[in-house]
């Protein structure tokens, strides 16, 4: 087999692609994990969510 030809059967292999498909979901999850953990701990957010939760709480059925 020539230089040419072993390279360019590397080069088109498809081995490992799902492990790097895997490895960018993965990534994309965490990152957007940390961009809802940063809006809900906005202060905004909090108080609105406490005040959403003492409404619920003190009203009567």
């Amino acid at each position: 087999m020539t230089l040419i030809n072993h390279l360019t059967t590397t080069l088109r292999d498809d081995k490992g692609m799902s492990t790097v498909e895997y490895a960018m979901g993965s990534l994309a999850a965490a990152a957007l994990a940390a961009v809802l953990y940063g809006v809900i701990n906005a202060p905004a957010v909090v108080s609105a969510i406490e005040g959403i939760i003492t409404d619920a709480l003190s009203s009567a059925p």
